[in-house]
């Protein structure tokens, strides 16, 4: 039981890990966002009439490519991370439902005890008591 009971432990510290790293790619995931939209406001700027200083636009539009590749990168990860969880998340059900398997043999076993010292001791009672009757008469 108590070797079960550690194993749910461990994988619910587990699933609480990749949630964590979800979290942390979700945040990554709106920085680039937010990164590629300041590329893109920058873009415009720089692209604006008048003077237009070539190079800085395709800097701009350079770097923007390189956080598009990073937003798909991440995309990839969080596709992955996604079933680890499912699959961390059944491990702990299926731990989980071992436990509660044993905690149920366990009160089966200590009902079938109890009512066992019952009987030995409404038995013993009997035999005291009939000894008693055999001892008066």
């Amino acid at each position: 039981m108590k070797l079960r009971q550690a194993d749910r432990q461990q994988r619910r510290a587990e699933l609480a890990e990749a949630c964590r790293a979800d979290g942390i790619l979700a945040r990554q995931a709106d920085l680039v966002t937010l990164e590629i939209s300041e590329m893109r406001k920058r873009c415009l700027a720089a692209a604006s009439p008048g003077r237009v200083d070539v190079d800085r636009l395709v800097a701009i539009q350079r770097f923007e490519q390189v956080l598009r590749a990073k937003a798909r990168a991440l995309t990839q990860r969080k596709s992955r991370l996604i079933e680890e969880i499912e699959k961390r998340r059944l491990a702990l059900v299926e731990a989980d439902r071992q436990v509660c398997v044993l905690e149920k043999l366990r009160d089966r076993q200590l009902e079938t005890h109890r009512t066992d010292e019952l009987r030995r001791e409404v038995k013993t009672l009997d035999e005291v008591a009939l000894s008693h009757r055999r001892g008066s008469e």
